[in-house]
């Protein structure tokens, strides 16, 4: 029968015979009193575990779906070489499924007076701050027969970012900016446009942009293009209540609205806007406002990163007079809501023209691509009522939808995926149209 190293050396002490071999501890040290003495030896030279001296450093921040390394660095100031299993305990969300064992638990030899490295790798799974819990440490002896272990606290917060999908359209929508900015021609003046050069009148142009005094010193018709201005002012507005809770896929639509939300401030900075943003339910949850073109980003990501749906019904006449008092002056007010009948027509409709009469107003809302193809897959009985409920709750939202259109309101209702770039193409819209 082989053995062992640690059963060879328990046979040698003793003189019980290997096939009759009983492993509680309590019956071995009852009968052999030369093991009894080699296990208090043991546990004797293994290193203390109070004493250690414990930090952190590596990461204090990553996006969703990346991974963060956090350094663990263990001293030991005893005269005991430190022989130690380490487990760093974090949050469940901060591993993906499966993979804690593997990342939390470390194997360490300190010599007396000496310090050692553990790194564990953190891949969160949500949004918001992983805070480390316990290290707990077992220290064994030269022999393996006893352990000394011990816990130690050591604080360290690792905050998860959104991801920000999106940042991939943003070259094609500052393509379309450049083109936009003084390079092609607005055909209607409106407010929110400045001058920018004459060109050759070409069949097509509006009327209207015709410079008659440049086209009488010239021998062609002259007409003026125009350009947006700068420094205009975008408040983002995030609806964090119940409906933000609802899940659409694998997220709830709270993250698809941040995630558009990043996208529209992103390309606005670069504009040369100057973009805030207000997170509100019945209170307000985030509210960043004054920021630098360079800092707003990074800004809004840090503000948001820890917001989570409220199920609580949102406060439409709080969330107005909140939005006034942040945005004094005219204003293009993005509200990331939700286009659901009874909200909308009970909440915001009432209160929609004290935003309307002062600011242009965009209501982006997140559709769900299930509903779509529920209305369009009639195979059996069941997907005929699925499909029956699914075009009643388009027509309900595309009703709401126009109701806010006959406000005033741009209305955006785009898919997750969609939902950005659409957004995007909105407020390029508004600008290219001078009402911004």
């Amino acid at each position: 029968m082989a053995l062992t190293g640690r059963a060879a050396l328990l046979a040698a002490l003793g003189s019980l015979p290997v096939g009759i071999w009983d492993p509680g501890w309590s019956g071995i040290l009852a009968v052999n009193a030369p093991l009894a003495v080699a296990c208090a030896c043991d546990y004797a030279l293994a290193a203390p575990v109070r004493r250690l001296g414990l930090t952190r450093s590596g990461d204090t921040s990553v996006r969703l779906g990346e991974s963060a390394d956090v350094t663990l660095t263990v001293t030991n100031p005893s005269r005991r070489l430190l022989r130690a299993r380490l487990r760093d305990a974090w949050p469940p969300s901060s591993w993906q499924p499966g993979s804690e064992m593997s990342a939390s638990r470390h194997r360490l030899t300190v010599p007396p007076g000496e310090r050692r490295r553990a790194t564990t790798r953190l891949r969160p799974t949500r949004r918001g701050d992983r805070q480390a819990d316990r290290v707990t440490i077992r220290s064994y002896g030269p022999l393996g027969l006893f352990a000394r272990q011990g816990t130690h606290k050591v604080p360290w917060t690792v905050r998860v970012l959104p991801p920000f999908t999106s940042r991939k359209h943003l070259p094609s929508k500052l393509a379309r900016l450049r083109e936009l900015d003084g390079r092609t021609s607005v055909l209607i003046r409106g407010e929110g446009t400045e001058f920018d050069s004459l060109r050759e009148y070409v069949p097509g142009d509006d009327t209207r942009s015709i410079d008659w005094r440049a086209t009488a010193r010239q021998s062609t018709v002259a007409v003026r293009t125009w350009r947006p201005e700068r420094d205009r002012h975008i408040l983002l507005v995030l609806d964090t209540g119940r409906t933000s809770a609802g899940r659409v896929g694998d997220a709830p639509r709270l993250d698809a609205s941040m995630d558009a939300a990043l996208l529209l401030a992103a390309l606005a900075s670069r504009a040369g806007d100057r973009v805030d943003l207000l997170a509100y339910d019945r209170r307000v949850r985030a509210l960043v406002q004054g920021r630098s073109a360079g800092d707003v980003l990074p800004s809004l990501v840090d503000a948001i990163a820890t917001l989570e749906p409220e199920l609580v019904e949102t406060d439409a006449r709080g969330l107005t007079a909140t939005a006034l008092r942040t945005a004094p002056r005219r204003s293009l007010i993005v509200l990331l809501t939700s286009l659901d009948a009874a909200p909308v027509e009970e909440g915001l409709l009432p209160v929609l023209p004290q935003l309307t009469q002062r600011h242009t107003v965009l209501v982006a809302a997140v559709a769900d691509p299930l509903v779509t193809q529920m209305a369009a897959f009639r195979g059996n009985v069941d997907a005929v009522y699925e499909a029956a409920a699914a075009a009643q709750a388009q027509t309900e939202r595309h009703r709401t939808a126009e109701q806010l259109r006959r406000h005033g309101v741009t209305v955006v209702d785009a898919t997750p995926d969609a939902l950005a770039p659409t957004l995007a193409d909105a407020y390029l819209a508004l600008k290219t149209a001078g009402r911004l």
